[in-house]
């Protein structure tokens, strides 16, 4: 009996370390979190550099971001996830103008020639943060045509909200507000945020509104280097501001990315993790990712919008954005849907109608909880499959024996043979 025992103990412990090799492994695969600034693009391991969207404000003397030497082969997730190959059937943003206020954007670089007027300072972009967003909202693409902006066809006015380093401030910003105003900027996409809110700041937004401009901004500014643990959440500037569209970004599966900085005021997210865009010097690629990111593939969407339907106002645009978005737990971005959607009284319209208090980001908890559940029963399941099989292969050579161990068939053979 003792032998029998032992025998039916290792059939189950042999169970057991079947189902235990693939806990570890599918458990990985869950909770591993998409890197903040990831070191390759996704496809076979190549490696692009990543954009800052600042450079080091301790160093003494600044050092522009250098010209990459590797290029992206393929089209990014962000692109397939925002399907714009299938938007582009229906408008590429041609005679819209995007205001971008950022830290300035190179007017000849690859994909954006002849396409980018800049203002003052803001043809110099040391950083290279703000031609990468540009090549996200009107960049052609350059060689690579799948890894053009959502609206190849419109064009980029360039306006400073930084310093040198990428640095945002309020007086910046306000002053890159009003020169968008006055130059009759049909999106203005704000890619930077301040954590105070300035009454002259506001008051440029509301000009900029009545002028009939779509004003989009981060939600946040893109996370420091130093992590974000001590960071409280926050609303942050201008994106709090009523009839302003405040974007944040996300990760392929629809939730923010691990480390983003914690806000309480957010209309829609958008890809902003492992997206791939070119910079103001040579034809290389970079990585970049952030707020900011989403918010240059929101005022892309939105040139394409005004350009589709030129005649309706900036809150109808507003409207479509947000009354379209994909349903998740946050409302995603879907550019297609805005484009396409015809809008009635009954279209969602979060981005338009908020008031001075912040929307509140719905909570994911539940959905991650129901994820996790889904898991475990997958690897019971499997667990309990493994032991069927391992059952019915191990059985039978156990009744062979006589339930006796394997050991112990091998001593008495070799007892006998003697």
């Amino acid at each position: 009996m003792k032998a029998r025992a032992r025998g039916v103990a290792r059939l189950l412990s042999g169970a057991g370390l079947a189902a235990s090799l693939l806990l570890p492994a599918s458990a990985a695969a869950q909770a591993a979190p998409l890197s903040r600034t990831p070191a390759a693009d996704g496809q076979q391991g190549q490696e692009l550099p990543g954009m800052p969207s600042a450079l080091d404000p301790r160093a003494e003397q600044a050092v522009c971001t250098p010209a990459s030497r590797a290029t992206a082969k393929k089209q990014d997730w962000s692109r397939h996830r925002l399907d714009l190959d299938r938007l582009r059937r229906h408008g590429t943003g041609a005679g819209v103008t995007v205001a971008l206020i950022g830290s300035g954007v190179a007017p000849d670089a690859v994909g954006l020639s002849g396409r980018v007027t800049a203002r003052g300072a803001a043809g110099d972009d040391c950083v290279g943060h703000g031609t990468f967003l540009a090549g996200l909202i009107a960049g052609t693409g350059g060689g690579s045509p799948r890894l053009a902006g959502v609206a190849p066809g419109a064009r980029i006015l360039a306006l400073r909200g930084t310093d040198t380093r990428g640095a945002a401030g309020a007086a910046l910003v306000t002053e890159a507000l009003r020169e968008a105003t006055e130059a009759g900027a049909d999106v203005i996409a704000v890619a930077v945020a301040v954590p105070r809110r300035d009454a002259a700041l506001s008051r440029a937004v509301a000009e900029a509104q009545r002028s009939g401009a779509v004003v989009i901004a981060a939600a946040t500014p893109d996370p420091p280097r130093g992590g974000t643990d001590k960071i409280p959440s926050r609303t942050y500037w201008p994106a709090g501001e009523p009839g302003v569209l405040s974007v944040a970004d996300m990760v392929p599966g629809g939730t923010r990315p691990k480390g983003s900085l914690p806000t309480d005021g957010i209309d829609l997210v958008a890809p902003g993790a492992a997206v791939v865009s070119g910079g103001p010097r040579g034809a290389g690629h970079y990585l970049g990712g952030g707020a900011s990111a989403a918010t240059a593939y929101a005022a892309g969407a939105a040139a394409v919008v005004r350009a589709a339907h030129p005649d309706e106002p900036a809150t109808a645009v507003l409207r479509r954005l947000t009354g379209s978005a994909y349903p998740a737990y946050i409302p995603q971005l879907d550019p297609y849907a805005a484009v396409t959607t015809v809008l009635d009284d009954s279209t969602g319209s979060t981005g338009v109608d908020r008031a001075a208090g912040p929307v509140t980001v719905r909570d994911t908890s539940a959905g991650d909880r129901a994820t996790n559940r889904a898991l475990l029963f997958v690897l019971l399941g499997t667990s309990a499959v493994l032991a069927v099989l391992w059952a019915a292969f191990a059985l039978p050579r156990a009744r062979a024996r006589g339930w006796r161990p394997a050991e112990a068939e091998a001593e008495t053979g070799a007892a006998g043979r003697q």
